[in-house]
C-alpha cells in the first residue's frame, strides 16, 4: 500500500508550495517559512521533479501558479490543514483549553463587543492565547477553511455555506437621523415603508450588514446615497451633520452615539435583526471547545447585550 511506503513529498515542501502560492513571491514566501530562499526554490524544484508538474511560472512580473499547479496547491492546503488538525486533536486528549485560539470577527461587530467579551474568554481559559483578527466575512470563512484561523464571530444571515455555528445572540436594527431631522420628531417604532424615498447611507459591499440593510431598504422603496462608507462609524458622523439617514445594529448605539447627535428609532420589522454566531470548520479537531467557548458567550451576552 502506498500508505505504508516512504513518501517523496514532505510536508515542509507543501508548506513551501502554499507560501509561495500566498505571496506570490518566492523571496517572500522563503522569509515567511524563516528559511534561506536558495533551499526553499531547491525544494518546490524537487517536488516539481516528483511530481512531474510545473507547479509556478516565474517571470520578472512575478509568480502564479499554472493551471494544473493550482490543483497541487489546494490539495496541498488540505493536508496541511488535516495535520494542523491531527496537532489539535492531541493537544485536546491533553488539554482541550490549551494552546492558541484564533478567532475572527466581522467589522460591523468587532468594535462593539470585543472590548466586553475578551476579558471575559481570558478569564474563563486563561490557558488559551486569543488570537484576534477582524475582517469581512468572505475573508474569514476563507481563513477558517484554510486552518488559518478557529472560530469566528459573525451573522448568520450570511451566506456561510455549511460550516457549524452556535448562536450566540440576537441583533435588532435601529434607524439612526440627525436630532433635527423630520423622522426625529417621535421616539416611537417606524415602518420601514414610512421611509419611502428617503435617502439613505449605507456601508460599502463585502459587509454582510450591508446586504442585509439594503434588503430592508430596497423593498420599502428607499433611495440608495452613491456615498458607501467602509464603517459604521464615517456613517455616523455624516448622518449627524445631516447628510442622509442609516441603519445600525443595536451594539453599535452606545459606542457610535456616544455625543448624543444621533436621533434612534426602533424597526417595526421582524427581519430587522441579525443573529450572532460563532463557527468553525467542519470537522474540526476541537469542536466541543469551541461548543464550550459559545456556551460561555451566550451567557455573557444574554446578559449584556
Amino acid at each position: 500500500m502506498k500508505r505504508f511506503s516512504a513518501h517523496p513529498i514532505t510536508l515542509r515542501q507543501l508548506q513551501y508550495i502554499v507560501a509561495v502560492a500566498e505571496e506570490r513571491h518566492f523571496r517572500r514566501a522563503a522569509e515567511r517559512c524563516m528559511v534561506a530562499q536558495p533551499s526553499l526554490s531547491a525544494q518546490i524544484a524537487e517536488a516539481e521533479k516528483v511530481l512531474k508538474i510545473k507547479i509556478f511560472e516565474r517571470s520578472r512580473k512575478g509568480t502564479w501558479p499554472t493551471t494544473a499547479g493550482q490543483e497541487i496547491i489546494d490539495k496541498a492546503r488540505k493536508i496541511l490543514v488535516e495535520v494542523d488538525d491531527l496537532l489539535d486533536a492531541a493537544t485536546c486528549l491533553c488539554d482541550p483549553f490549551h494552546g492558541k485560539m484564533g478567532i475572527g470577527v466581522i467589522p460591523t461587530i468587532g468594535p462593539y463587543l470585543l472590548p466586553d467579551i475578551d476579558p471575559v474568554l481570558r478569564e474563563h481559559y486563561p490557558k488559551l492565547q486569543w488570537l484576534w483578527t477582524e475582517n469581512k466575512t468572505e475573508v474569514l470563512l476563507r481563513q477558517l477553511r484554510d486552518g488559518e484561523l478557529d472560530v469566528a464571530i459573525m451573522a448568520l444571515e450570511a451566506d456561510i455555506g455549511d460550516v457549524p455555528y452556535e448562536i450566540l445572540s440576537y441583533d435588532s436594527f435601529v434607524l439612526a437621523t440627525s436630532i433635527d431631522h423630520p423622522l426625529a420628531d417621535s421616539d416611537e417604532p417606524i415602518e420601514m415603508n414610512t421611509l419611502f424615498e428617503e435617502r439613505i447611507l449605507l456601508l460599502e459591499d463585502g459587509h454582510c450588514f450591508r446586504d442585509q440593510a439594503w434588503e430592508l431598504c430596497s423593498r420599502a422603496g428607499i433611495e440608495e446615497m452613491s456615498f458607501r462608507a467602509t464603517s459604521l462609524s464615517t456613517l455616523c458622523q455624516m448622518v449627524a451633520g445631516g447628510t442622509g439617514i442609516t441603519l445600525l445594529p443595536s451594539m453599535a448605539i452606545e459606542v457610535e452615539n456616544r455625543r448624543g447627535r444621533l436621533h434612534l428609532r426602533p424597526i417595526s420589522s421582524n427581519s430587522a435583526l441579525r443573529t450572532l454566531i460563532l463557527c468553525w470548520r467542519k470537522g474540526a479537531a476541537r469542536e466541543a471547545t469551541f461548543q464550550d467557548i459559545a456556551r460561555t458567550l451566550q451567557q455573557h451576552m444574554r446578559i449584556s447585550l
